[in-house]
């Protein structure tokens, strides 16, 4: 059984206002669920900026993408119940 948190990538750039809309949108699954979120600027990677150029923000967990442009808060409860799951048992 895991006791780590679970934790999402948001892959977006520091001018990016869909990125802050993003990340403001998830505050609360991540209090709810006790997850973190790593944020991720592509401008200081250029294989991430070759990637992911005009897709962002883009939300990732556990290898897969969970949404991008905008928040989609069923896909990101789905993976967080799923995982919250998982550590139980």
């Amino acid at each position: 059984m895991s006791t780590a948190r679970a934790t999402l990538t948001l892959y977006g750039r520091a001018w990016c206002h869909l990125c802050d809309d993003m990340r403001a949108a998830l505050e609360p699954l991540l209090a709810e669920f006790g997850a973190t979120v790593e944020v991720i600027d592509i401008d200081t990677d250029p294989a991430l900026e070759a990637r992911y150029n005009e897709l962002v923000p883009v939300l990732a967990f556990e290898g897969g993408e969970l949404c991008r442009y905008r928040f989609e808060e069923g896909p990101v409860r789905a993976a967080l119940t799923r995982r919250a799951a998982s550590a139980r048992g």
